[in-house]
């Protein structure tokens, strides 16, 4: 009895020491994107930004392709200690609608944490484009069904689906064009074989800089902070769209709470430093952190809504 008391006295004071002591060995963040993304940079700037606050070493670990399945099967077939977290996306809503069977289930076989950040996509048109707003170019895709082009990336991604979106709500007939890549896609914009393009600040913001491009609008419901003169599609006459993309961070389902509690208590931290959100929102990304419930609640809407645009599309699954 004696020691049976002794223990009960002893453990609680040494799960109070593990907790504190968390992490005690390097966490690797594992990403479903190439290096050099915007996912990728929001990923590195947290990790050293955890590794100082909480005194340990966290470090990136890129996973490309296969639209997320295989960085996430890493990261739900490994100890759920907090040692192997995921970075997901408005990506991994997707996923749920565009492949025929995934082999995890994104709300049971993660356990939330934060979200990170969130941006929208950017609707553009060369210099030499007769649009000049939005409005106008709906107008022209209204004059004649069917004759002006979209282009967008692959099939599936959030700018391609983001096309459909508008396409549907703003009850147009116009030809979405997918291409291999951005680069792709800014040279048939530039050469004026696309009415319009769409895709993210990050990766549109030199050659809009350089007035190779120039922005009709941002496809948030509010103007972003990282775009302030960039008006809204909702602005322009669509008034239901509305596309906002995030990244968050997650763990393997059975992380202990009290990890999951350090990491979001550090995340509230580390994303309302002043240099953090000046660093995030040059890639065109407002860093905001959330509870755990928050961000589980925006991913299951995101599955819902994407689901209704690629049925809606006829998007075939994968």
């Amino acid at each position: 009895m004696a020691v049976l008391v002794l223990l009960a006295l002893v453990a609680p004071q040494h799960q109070a020491w593990a907790q504190t002591n968390y992490p005690g060995k390097p966490v690797r963040i594992v990403l479903p994107f190439a290096a050099g993304g915007v996912a990728d940079i929001t990923a590195r700037v947290i990790a050293e930004r955890l590794g100082v606050k909480l005194n340990g070493r966290f470090y990136v670990e890129n996973q490309p392709g296969a639209g997320g399945i295989a960085a996430a099967r890493t990261v739900i077939s490994s100890q759920p200690d907090g040692y192997t977290l995921a970075l997901l996306s408005n990506g991994t809503a997707i996923s749920v609608s565009l492949f025929n069977k995934l082999p995890y289930d994104p709300l049971k076989d993660f356990a939330p944490i934060s979200s990170l950040g969130y941006f929208d996509f950017i609707l553009a048109t060369s210099a030499d484009s007769p649009f000049k707003t939005l409005a106008e170019f709906i107008a022209a895709a209204r004059a004649k069904p069917g004759s002006l082009n979209v282009g967008t990336i692959n099939v599936g991604s959030t700018q391609n689906l983001s096309a459909e979106l508008f396409k549907t709500a703003a009850n147009l007939d116009f030809v979405i064009i997918p291409h291999r890549g951005t680069p792709e896609v800014l040279i048939s914009t530039m050469q004026g074989n696309l009415g319009l393009m769409i895709d993210s600040y990050s990766a549109l913001k030199g050659n809009l800089a350089d007035g190779k491009i120039r922005a009709l609008a941002a496809t948030g419901p509010a103007r972003s902070a990282s775009t302030p003169d960039i008006p809204t599609v909702q602005e322009s006459g669509v008034a239901s769209y509305d596309v906002v993309s995030w990244n968050a961070l997650f763990a393997p389902a059975a992380t202990p709470p009290e990890i999951v509690k350090t990491l979001n208590q550090a995340l509230r931290e580390i994303l309302a430093e002043p240099d953090v959100k000046k660093r995030l929102l040059e890639l065109g990304i407002e860093a905001k952190a959330s509870t755990p419930e928050e961000i589980s609640a925006r991913l299951k809407s995101d599955i819902d809504k994407w689901k209704n645009v690629i049925e809606k599309a006829g998007i075939p699954k994968q």
